[in-house]
């Protein structure tokens, strides 16, 4: 008995209680529901609780100043430099998305939230534990490497099943990216928090790049929390904000941002919209970029973002 949870526990106990009086009917008819393994559910007909499943259309929306749009799972390819007017070194990362779908859908109704679980990339099945290939299965989308949580509005939905190409985003906006940045294993505090170090020449014996005093005397006599130390540098997640997409290429689904993005080469990284600098509502596909039917060759033609008159990545004549 110890063994069973206390949600089965009460529901037998009011079972055994109400089972002489009419009331105990529908009980019933909700327990064995909601714990019987042949009942099948569908997503578009079924109701949870007494409210029926939303329906969720893959057709363009109208974005407003409120509405957030999902984000995307990218792998750093590598980085790459251009030449501004003035023969400066720009430098340039490339962001390879893979293969973007929506793999679950959560709604107020159920999950309490407004989220799009985004997967990306392909993984076999026997690479994969028990649990997430039942989470696959059940949402009907193929195995995937990498997945994550995007919080949106209700109007920036999609079905389950939507790909998400490179062209969610426009050339010229501003985007955050987050991601692991690499690992320097145990570093001094001259790396790792960028202190000067002791003096070079006299009065020092083999100190000059040690942490120096850590501490205080009788008053307080101790090592106050948070002080700058020696210890494990890198590794940890960091986003870098209001990097500029300087050109995509739908063809092969790659992504040039202007600077430096976190994380080493074949890591992942998590892209969406700037916060602090939001690019305009009317330029942005929304709820996502939906191609043609028809096929049409100018969705896979690179777009490169409007440098204006004087190009500034180009060196001055």
């Amino acid at each position: 008995m110890a063994a069973l949870s206390r949600g089965l526990i009460s529901r037998l106990r009011l079972l055994t209680i109400n089972s002489t009086t009419t009331a105990s009917t529908p009980l019933r008819g909700q327990f064995f529901r909601r714990f019987s393994s042949e009942s099948s559910v569908d997503a578009s007909t079924c109701e949870i609780d007494g409210a029926a499943t939303r329906i969720i259309e893959a057709k363009p929306g109208v974005m407003t100043q409120n509405s957030k749009r999902t984000g995307l799972i990218a792998v750093k390819c590598g980085m790459t430099a251009v030449w501004d007017k003035w023969g400066a070194r720009v430098p340039i990362s490339v962001l390879w998305v893979d293969d973007n779908i929506v793999s679950q859908v959560k709604t107020p109704e159920k999950e309490g939230i407004c989220a799009l679980q985004i997967g990306c990339g392909q993984k076999k099945e026997k690479h994969l534990t028990k649990p997430e290939v039942g989470h696959f299965r059940a949402q009907g989308v193929p195995m995937k490497r990498k997945l994550r949580e995007f919080p949106v509005t209700e109007d920036a939905l999609l079905p389950v099943g939507t790909s998400i190409g490179v062209r969610h985003f426009v050339p010229g906006q501003y985007v955050d990216v987050a991601g692991i940045t690499r690992g320097k294993g145990f570093q001094g505090v001259m790396k790792r928090h960028g202190h000067r170090g002791g003096p070079a020449s006299h009065g020092a014996s083999l100190s000059h790049r040690s942490v120096g005093s850590t501490g205080q005397r009788d008053t307080p006599g101790k090592v106050f929390k948070g002080k700058k130390m020696p210890g494990r540098m890198g590794g940890q997640q960091r986003t870098v904000k209001n990097v500029w997409v300087y050109k995509v290429d739908p063809a092969r689904n790659l992504m040039w941002v202007r600077g430096q993005v976190p994380g080493a080469e074949g890591n992942f990284v998590f892209i969406k919209d700037a916060v602090y600098k939001k690019p305009k509502t009317d330029l942005l596909p929304f709820p996502t970029y939906f191609a043609k039917e028809d096929g049409d060759a100018t969705d896979f033609e690179p777009l490169v973002a409007d440098l204006g008159e004087v190009d500034p990545f180009m060196v001055a004549d």
